[in-house]
């Protein structure tokens, strides 16, 4: 194990471009093949790609908020604390892999924005903290959690087909989720990778001489401090906890309100409203938060640039009916035995192109449910089989892992040597679990 380690590692440091080249290769590549498996001419090809550029706009700013409030949140002293209580249950690197896993995986299903960014804090909290642990398998453990996350709370296809009036309603009717994320199957394939991937991530650690570790001191920020000079009005408004608390106080009871009204049910908006309030309140005065949210900000960068040209990708595979071609190609070959898994291993090849679940399910559902009606599959199955494969190929997708690599200061790269053999372990149970159950 240790040897195919070393030689992952060595694959990805030496071949994977920086995640910016990878999403212009990607796009050249999507280019290429609508092209030649679409009647799409080049200029076609060009205009879906700029109608699509600017699609992801409010997503994107929704993802830079994802990283900024929750850097923000775990810079606070009393986060902090609460962040180093967790990690003191990891006595050595192998229980920090194995704690950082289900951790993440467990935050990715509640919500898969809390799960991003909650692993990604914690495993530089563990950092700090255990002696000979490897920094880069440490986050790499933190993403893999992210692999649950549609078969949670937050699942979009799920719970799109859950609701009322959802586009293909017509076609299948209201699909609850004790049928899609609360069924036998689904919840037999998370319990087991949540036993498998905490043992492999431990398994992938790597040979003492080729570990890397950082020092501890480089993790720690310096907070803004009250002035003890004389100061102006303005100074005293910016060093006053009084403005923070009466702010926080109004975000938190806009928070009990939506509770109330909407149980436990949370979403981008409101993982980042959460965020920004306990942020804001835990820091004190707000000198200390805008102190904080200006060192957050500096690793919003790649978020920024790649997001409009991953839009343009998903506009040409939409547009042009690549992603159509492709899902079509996996239902030609499939059975009443094979569907589920074909429709996965789908799934996961157009996530890498259409890196959105609402956006993948509108593409691939017409397809996919006509094909299941016609072997009288389960529908609810078929949902939940393209759900899975969205998930899976988000391992090695820098798409998402932009928000954890900003916040650990890491590059794709650096991670993804040890998210290809996580892909594949992960991708064997996800399809044991969906062929057999």
């Amino acid at each position: 194990m240790k040897g195919l380690i070393s030689l992952s590692n060595k694959i990805m440091q030496r071949y994977l471009p920086d995640p910016f080249l990878f999403v212009v290769i990607l796009t050249l590549v999507v280019f290429g093949l609508g092209l030649i498996f679409t009647e799409s001419s080049s200029l076609e090809m060009v205009q879906f790609w700029g109608d699509g550029f600017w699609s992801l706009l409010a997503f994107s700013m929704q993802m830079v908020l994802v990283l900024v409030t929750g850097y923000v949140l775990a810079s606070s002293p009393l986060f902090k604390r609460f962040l180093g209580f967790l990690a003191s249950f990891a006595k050595s690197p192998g229980s920090a892999i194995v704690i950082v896993t289900v951790v993440s995986m467990i935050a990715s299903w509640i919500n898969w924005g809390f799960g991003l960014v909650i692993g990604a804090l914690f495993a530089k909290e563990l950092a700090k903290r255990v002696k000979g642990v490897d920094y880069r398998l440490l986050i790499a453990s933190a993403y893999s959690g992210f692999v649950v996350w549609h078969a949670g709370f937050s699942g979009s296809i799920p719970l799109s087909i859950a609701t009322d009036g959802h586009p293909f309603q017509d076609l299948i009717g209201v699909i609850s989720t004790n049928e899609t994320i609360f069924a036998t199957s689904t919840l037999i394939i998370v319990a087991a990778l949540f036993i498998v991937l905490p043992i492999t991530n431990k398994m992938l650690m790597p040979a003492k001489d080729e570990t890397i570790t950082v020092d501890p001191e480089l993790f720690n920020e310096t907070a803004a401090t009250l002035e003890k000079e004389v100061m102006t009005p303005a100074d005293k408004l910016e060093n006053s906890m009084i403005l923070s608390i009466i702010v926080a106080v109004l975000g938190i009871v806009f928070l009990s309100s939506y509770f109330v009204k909407n149980g436990f049910a949370l979403n981008l908006d409101i993982v980042n409203f959460l965020f920004l309030f306990l942020g804001i309140l835990f820091h004190g005065t707000p000198k200390r938060f805008l102190a904080a949210v200006q060192e957050a900000i500096k690793g919003a960068s790649g978020i920024v640039i790649q997001f409009p040209f991953y839009a343009g990708i998903m506009g040409m595979m939409t547009a042009s009916g690549l992603a159509v071609v492709m899902s079509e190609a996996f239902v030609s070959i499939s059975n009443d035995v094979t569907f589920y898994f074909f429709a996965f291993l789908s799934a996961g090849i157009v996530n890498f192109f259409v890196p959105s679940g609402g956006g993948q399910w509108a593409v691939q559902a017409p397809i996919m449910l006509d094909a299941a009606q016609t072997l009288d599959a389960s529908v609810a199955k078929t949902a939940m089989a393209v759900a899975w494969g969205d998930a899976w190929t988000n391992l090695v997708q820098p798409f998402w892992a932009l928000p954890a690599l900003a916040i650990a200061g890491l590059k794709a790269k650096d991670i993804m040597g040890y998210c290809v053999i996580i892909l594949v372990i992960s991708g064997v149970v996800i399809s044991l679990g969906l062929l057999f159950l």
